[in-house]
């Protein structure tokens, strides 16, 4: 057994291993139970330590830990429809030139906010390698994909050998010029890569000049971020010449200020990870409590966008909807300006058009606004 598997052996699991950490009553561990019956709980030894159990509000321990707000209802379990773009299982086609690779249903940890935490109920994943060959057939047919990103779940989650076959793979089909990881293993289990013997050897075998391997982590907090493991973590992929980007989630309570945005974003800068997007949280079930309005999403990432460096305004805010990723680009008053940044519609790419904000309620997603 590799050894950073301790972490994730050594953490937190089901309802039980939360005793002495958090004061429930019986009703509440009841309820508590019923919730990790349906979307699991893991969190690895290693985060566990970084949250303070004393503090009801600490941003950490939101991202992770089921809250008994859970029980309410409220949202879909696939708000971006990505079953309407599957085209094979575990393998996705919404953008003209993206493959998407669902290669587990495991992770590291589990988000409280994760739009795919139906994959824990469905099977849609890429379970063999028979499946994987036809998954590997379809993009060599499909010349007009020119990336693939590899998601889940955590790629990383999974052995060595398997990360250098799928990488292997993929890399072999002439019309793919780069390939992305989407991972959280830098901020549940850095020690995935400064102690996975032998993955950074692999890593950088399938980082070439003709074919870019870019690592897109999701940080939400400083907290996640100015460890020292993270930003051992990140030292060695950046040193290795790996591009390494950053996906933040929009999260009430946990980031929706000014200055966790800016202190975040500028943190990253200054370790060498790329701001790439702030995402709007969809509208997954169960997930209410985690929701900022649009209009005031927009206000907080410019108020820190205003207060960053240069170097790290390159973040967007961004929504992931049925029909593309859409940047949320400003407002003047009831009326919100947006741009196709990718489109399911090839031909919407880069359109820029404006909805209104129905008077009078609050607005949470693309299909609240008004035409």
């Amino acid at each position: 057994m590799e050894g950073w598997r301790k972490y994730i052996q050594n953490g937190l699991g089901c309802v039980e291993d939360l005793e002495g950490k958090l004061d429930l009553n019986s009703d509440e561990k009841k309820q508590m139970q019923e919730i990790t019956n349906r979307f699991p709980m893991l969190i690895s030894s290693y985060y566990a330590d970084l949250i303070d159990w004393s503090n009801p509000a600490d941003a950490l321990k939101k991202i992770v830990v089921p809250s008994l707000e859970e029980v309410y209802g409220g949202g879909v379990l696939d708000p971006s429809n990505e079953a309407n773009n599957t085209v094979l299982n575990g393998l996705q086609h919404k953008y003209k030139n993206t493959a998407l690779l669902l290669v587990t249903d495991d992770c590291f940890g589990y988000c409280r906010y994760c739009f795919r935490r139906r994959l824990k109920i469905n099977n849609e994943v890429i379970k063999n390698d028979a499946n994987f060959e036809q998954a590997i057939e379809y993009v060599k047919k499909h010349k007009e994909i020119d990336n693939v990103l590899v998601s889940g779940g955590d790629p990383l989650i999974l052995s060595n050998e398997k990360i250098d076959c799928i990488l292997g793979k993929i890399s072999k089909i002439p019309h793919i010029k780069n390939i992305r990881i989407g991972t959280r293993a830098l901020v549940y289990l850095p020690q995935r890569i400064s102690e996975g013997r032998g993955l950074i050897d692999i890593l950088n075998k399938y980082n070439k000049p003709n074919k870019r391997l870019n690592i897109v982590t999701h940080f939400n907090h400083l907290k996640e971020l100015d460890t020292p493991e993270a930003s051992e973590a990140i030292k060695i992929l950046v040193s290795s010449g790996i591009i390494v980007r950053n996906q933040s989630v929009l999260l009430k309570g946990i980031n929706d200020n000014s200055n966790v945005l800016k202190n975040l974003f500028n943190g990253l800068v200054q370790k060498g990870v790329m701001p790439y997007y702030l995402f709007q949280c969809r509208p997954i079930e169960k997930s209410n409590h985690f929701r900022v309005s649009l209009d005031d999403g927009l206000k907080i990432f410019e108020d820190a966008k205003e207060k960053l460096s240069g170097l790290a305004k390159t973040a967007k805010y961004m929504m992931s909807h049925e029909s593309g990723k859409i940047e949320i680009c400003g407002q003047i008053d009831d009326l919100m300006f947006l741009k196709y940044h990718q489109a399911k519609d090839f031909e919407e790419v880069e359109r820029f058009f404006v909805k209104r904000i129905p008077k009078n309620k609050d607005v949470y997603w693309f299909d609240d606004l008004e035409s």
